[in-house]
């Protein structure tokens, strides 16, 4: 313990007690902090503020390390939305536990440096490495300006915190963003004039080129399966040319352009459920659909649409075997995923919902984007 110049008799004394006092009186700190470890998050945050030694020893690098070395075994999946208020733009972070069905309120997500401009919530792009609990959130648009931002601020669930990271070499706004092998790939942008595509590792914080499109687009949703990231522009008005899309390889660093029948039928947002590509069609009563690869077309999956409390925009987003939509107050659809008797080579797929009501605090939140992480 170190102690400053001005420190009195009596805070020195407090200073000491307070390093020597036990975590819970009567057990033996080993045995406390190995029950600490097993907390899951984020209760971890919240036992912070149980005393001045739950602190220290939840934020010593001995207890992260361990925690860390956990974690990877006996992780638990939580459901995290990026959302906004629609009238103030004020950005926000939620977690959902879905075994409790409670929500926690993420940290405040470091901001750029735009004095009082509002940012544009759905310019900005994310990915996520979800078994190591980490979020990234890219680029963005400042609302009055329209002015793109090269920003990068990574979440992590270990220590429940936000971070900034190198920002990236081109500013983008409404561009795809996508996680392979680790690193994370954001491609295009804007009205569709930018063809660069970048990747950042994580482990070095830094940037390199990847292989570039051949020609930009904008975003209208992308989707990262095994080691392809698929990049759609999605129909557009008035619907007279067929929509413009790629597919990244990553151990080629090439790209190609995706076959009619996937880019024709994606209609509505995307989730990777196991091995399976799925949207929600934003039309209707929203329908699943999962993309069939060997007849290159889309297979409607039976059990029937989004749940109708759910109202748009969704975000979307698919783990360990469910689909999870997220609509306006953040009202979760929770759909379990199997499959059925196959009809001769056709795998027959069914989707069984659940609904999380959202708190009434959240009425007014829009959902931006949706990712499971396990912490």
């Amino acid at each position: 313990m170190t102690l400053s110049a001005g420190t009195t008799k009596e805070e020195e004394a407090k200073e000491v007690a307070a390093d020597m006092e036990p975590l819970i009186p009567g057990l033996p700190d080993e045995v406390v902090e190995q029950c600490l470890l097993h907390l899951p998050f984020p209760y971890q945050a919240l036992a912070r503020s149980v005393s001045p030694a739950w602190n220290r020893a939840l934020s010593s690098p001995v207890f992260l390390r361990a925690k860390a070395e956990l974690s990877a075994a006996r992780s638990l999946p939580y459901l995290f939305v990026f959302a906004f208020h629609p009238t103030s733009l004020r950005l926000q972070w939620q977690a959902l536990d879905p075994r409790t069905r409670r929500w926690f309120v993420l940290p405040p997500m470091p901001l750029p440096a735009c004095g009082a401009a509002p940012l544009c919530p759905p310019a900005f792009a994310c990915a996520a490495l979800p078994h190591r609990g980490e979020i990234y959130v890219l680029g963005g648009m400042r609302s009055d300006t329209e002015t793109p931002l090269r920003t990068l601020v990574t979440y992590r669930a270990a220590t429940n915190s936000w971070s900034a990271a190198a920002p990236m070499p081109t500013p983008r706004s409404f561009f795809a963003a996508g996680a392979i092998g680790g690193r994370i790939f954001a491609a295009g942008g804007g009205d569709g004039g930018i063809s660069a595509v970048e990747c950042y590792d994580p482990a070095a914080d830094r940037w390199l080129p990847a292989a570039g499109m051949r020609y930009g687009m904008a975003r209208y949703d992308a989707a990262v399966l095994g080691r392809q990231m698929y990049v759609t522009e999605g129909w557009r008005w008035p619907f007279y040319t067929s929509p413009r899309a790629w597919v990244y390889d990553v151990d080629r660093d090439a790209w190609d352009e995706m076959s009619e029948g996937m880019r024709e039928g994606w209609t509505g947002a995307s989730a990777v459920v196991g091995d399976r590509l799925l949207i929600v069609t934003d039309y209707g009563d929203g329908r699943v659909k999962a993309y069939d690869a060997g007849n290159d077309a889309w297979r409607g999956v039976e059990g029937g649409g989004v749940p109708p409390s759910l109202k748009r925009p969704y975000a979307v987003s698919g783990a360990d075997g469910k689909i999870y939509v997220v609509g306006m107050g953040l009202e979760v659809g929770v759909g379990t995923v199997a499959a059925g008797e196959k009809e001769g080579e056709k795998e027959r797929l069914r989707v069984e919902w659940e609904v999380v009501k959202g708190p009434p605090a959240f009425a007014d939140l829009v959902p931006c984007y949706s990712q499971v992480l396990y912490a």
